[in-house]
């Protein structure tokens, strides 16, 4: 539902369109009236004008009967009818009803809708006291149901424009009264001659121009109407618009445009709500955060077009699994949900697994099958002072602890996480410190050749030297690097301290191998560090060896490839970490040429106990032979292995049985060169003291990071 606040404006818009649509429908309205009364009047006063020009002769000649029978003393005879004369100087006769002049006029004319009819006699005065002193003694412009009061003032006015004029009898608002006033002034230039008013029935006109007036008024209303009917649908169509618009803003701002579920804020609104009924009715309610386990390599292998359907269909089955709660998606692949009918730890419980179960049904898209895995951390609010951000918070720390955990799993927050995540900020604050303090160190350990025995070269390892805690094994402090881009300065640092400590190496065929990882390796970056290292130091770039992981590989892998080129093409080596733990190493040697495979040590390990691990570990040394690519074996701990190995082929091998990390001094005067003896033991010019064999050192077992 959407909120009142936004929808007021889109309401006050609706009424304010309303109201304008109704004005112009009242506009079209009255033009349309205004039009059909214009249009009748000047019809009318046509009409009128026309009815009486053919009788102009007949009028001049009674006018011109009574100017001579004012201006003579005795009685003259007008056309039959005896009309008695008066004085000049009588007032009577400056205006008149005259009688046997409508009878004559309509004996003559043919005109039976003469009422009645004046004369004006002209004055020694002007216009204006002629028509105030005339006009007041006609007698029908005293009778309101003859005329309107000024027609007739409006027709003596009209003498001074036309010699002949029609003037109906029209109110202001439009109506027509019964009778119209014709005014005629003589165009003889003689100054005696009258002016002549004539009291007319309009009716007979407008009956007979109303068929005319209908049909123009009806075109006139039909063109206004179309033109409005078009106007309103292109104000309909931009409003609809703006409508669907004004919709489809907010159904974003409180969605997420890709799902179609709800997103961060409506969330944030909903829990809160939640929290606040949950504390006034003493109930519990739980919140799941859930995460999708390694979306970005599916957007890397597969496109963003394939992980957006992915992510569709995520939602979908969040959907289907959490029917009746609200499912939410807070980013890209964080989704959230809001349980308040389920709050017992073991119905949300249930919730999750039905959740990680719903994940193993096949998710084909494009006739790929693409896996999904999930991490669910859970938080439940248990009493009344939970806020939102706090049990966001602690299912936050539940799901890290999930993606920890082996990913496609769930957890349950408990108090202990705060601690660790307490441990996690005094660590991510320790490093800022030491990279600014320079409490890093770089440990080597020594990489030799089974074929004469000799060291050949070292791979650098980091190590925190904490002032108060002292030595911090890498385990701990580089994953947290990694989550909070630190690694890069880090990774930085190994490198040029690396280079800088080699050049210094008393052998100079002795090679440095540095590890960059996938966190710190940026595409048309990377080599220019490199090259920035390699300057300053003024390393041989023959001796430095950078080591990579397949997981580099798939993320944008035509720019990684194209970055790899040219650190290779500087003369530096490239080798690749943890040969075999990936799906598709194998593919990565045909798109790149590395000069060295590493066998990771998961194989070693198995080493001579397991058939199939022999025959892994021989058929990547006969890949190695065939591609004319070194091979180094890692984590090697016994005899037994190194013997089995150099019986295989293998070029180069490290591990604790050849040397734990250390610094370079140590290693040149404890570790001389060894050599394999008939017996399939290891035979050392030197003593030094082993145990053979001896058991994995942990401190071996480095993460898979530039910073190991």
């Amino acid at each position: 539902m959407v909120p009142l606040r936004m929808a007021d404006p889109l309401a006050r818009k609706s009424i304010v369109v309303f109201f304008i649509s109704m004005s112009l429908v009242m506009t079209l309205a009255l033009g349309v009236y205004a039009s059909n009364r214009f249009l009748t009047h000047w019809l009318l006063v046509r009409g009128l004008e026309q009815t009486f020009l053919p009788h102009e002769k007949t009028i001049d000649t009674i006018l011109t009967a009574l100017a001579d029978e004012r201006r003579s003393p005795v009685p003259q005879a007008v056309s039959g009818l005896r009309l008695s004369a008066r004085p000049a100087s009588e007032p009577q006769l400056a205006s008149e009803t005259l009688t046997e002049i409508k009878a004559l006029f309509q004996h003559k004319s043919g005109i039976s809708d003469i009422l009645d009819a004046a004369v004006i006699f002209p004055a020694q005065t002007t216009n204006t006291a002629r028509s105030e002193t005339g006009l007041q003694q006609i007698p029908w412009t005293r009778d309101r149901s003859l005329l309107s009061p000024d027609t007739l003032t409006r027709a003596v006015a009209t003498l001074d424009l036309n010699s002949l004029a029609a003037v109906p009898d029209m109110t202001w608002d439009g109506r027509f009264g019964h009778n119209a006033v014709i005014a005629y002034r003589p165009e003889t230039g003689d100054t005696a001659m009258p002016d002549l008013l004539l009291l007319t029935r309009q009716s007979g006109q407008l009956s007979s121009l109303s068929p005319l007036i209908l049909t123009i008024s009806a075109a006139i209303g039909g063109l206004c109407l179309t033109s409005f009917l078009f106007a309103g649908i292109l104000l309909w169509m931009r409003f609809h618009d703006q409508v669907t618009t004004n919709q489809d803003i907010q159904f974003l701002a409180h969605h997420d445009a890709l799902t179609g579920l709800p997103n961060r804020a409506v969330f944030n609104a909903r829990l809160t709500e939640a929290l606040r009924l949950a504390q006034a009715k003493a109930s519990n309610i739980g919140v799941m955060l859930i995460d999708v386990d390694k979306f970005k390599e599916v957007n890397d292998t597969h496109g963003h077009g394939t992980g957006d359907v992915f992510l569709q269909i995520v939602s979908e089955r969040l959907k289907a699994v959490f029917d009746t709660h609200l499912v939410s998606r807070l980013s890209g692949d964080e989704f959230a949900v809001l349980l308040t009918s389920v709050s017992d730890p073991a119905r949300m419980t249930k919730l999750a697994a039905n959740m990680n179960a719903a994940t193993k049904i096949p998710c084909i898209i494009d006739g790929k099958e693409i896996k999904i895995s999930l991490s669910i951390g859970i938080a439940r609010a248990t009493d009344g002072s939970w806020r939102a951000s706090r049990l966001l918070h602690c299912a936050d720390l539940a799901l890290y602890r999930a993606k920890h955990s082996g990913r496609s799993t769930f957890s349950w927050y408990t108090p202990e996480l705060d601690a660790d995540a307490q441990k996690r900020k005094e660590v991510e604050a320790g490093l800022v410190k030491a990279i600014r303090f320079d409490q890093f160190k770089l440990l080597y350990q020594p990489q030799y050749s089974l074929r004469d025995g000799r060291l050949k070269g070292y791979e650098a390892l980091i190590r925190w030297d904490h002032p108060t805690k002292g030595t911090i094994k890498p385990d701990i402090f580089i994953p947290i690097a990694e989550d909070t881009g630190l690694i890069e300065e880090i990774g930085t640092w190994v490198l040029n301290n690396a280079c800088q400590e080699a050049a210094l190496w008393e052998d100079k065929t002795r090679r440095v191998a540095v590890n960059v990882s996938p966190a710190q390796f940026i595409a048309g970056e990377t080599q220019k560090r490199v090259a920035a290292a390699l300057r300053n130091s003024g390393l041989d770039p023959r001796r430095l060896e950078i080591e990579v992981t397949e997981n580099l590989l798939i993320s944008n892998t035509d720019a990684v490839i194209g970055t790899l080129r040219e650190i290779h093409e500087m003369g530096v080596s490239i080798a690749m970490d943890d040969f075999g733990t990936g799906y598709s190493s194998l593919s990565y040697l045909s798109l790149f040429p590395f000069d060295k495979i590493k066998i990771d040590k998961t194989f070693i390990q198995n080493l001579g106990k397991d058939a199939s691990t022999d025959a892994i570990v021989t058929s990547i040394v006969g890949l190695g032979r065939s591609l004319d690519v070194t091979i180094t074996a890692e984590g090697v701990e016994t005899e037994e292995q190194a013997f089995l190995l150099s019986a295989a082929g293998c070029d180069l091998v490290q591990g604790y049985m050849f040397g734990k990390p250390d610094s370079v001094a140590s290693h040149e005067a404890n570790f001389p060169a060894f050599r394999l003896n008939t017996s399939g033991g290891l035979w050392f010019p030197q003593e030094r003291t082993r145990n053979t064999p001896q058991a994995p050192n942990e401190d071996l077992q480095r993460p898979a990071s530039s910073a190991t």
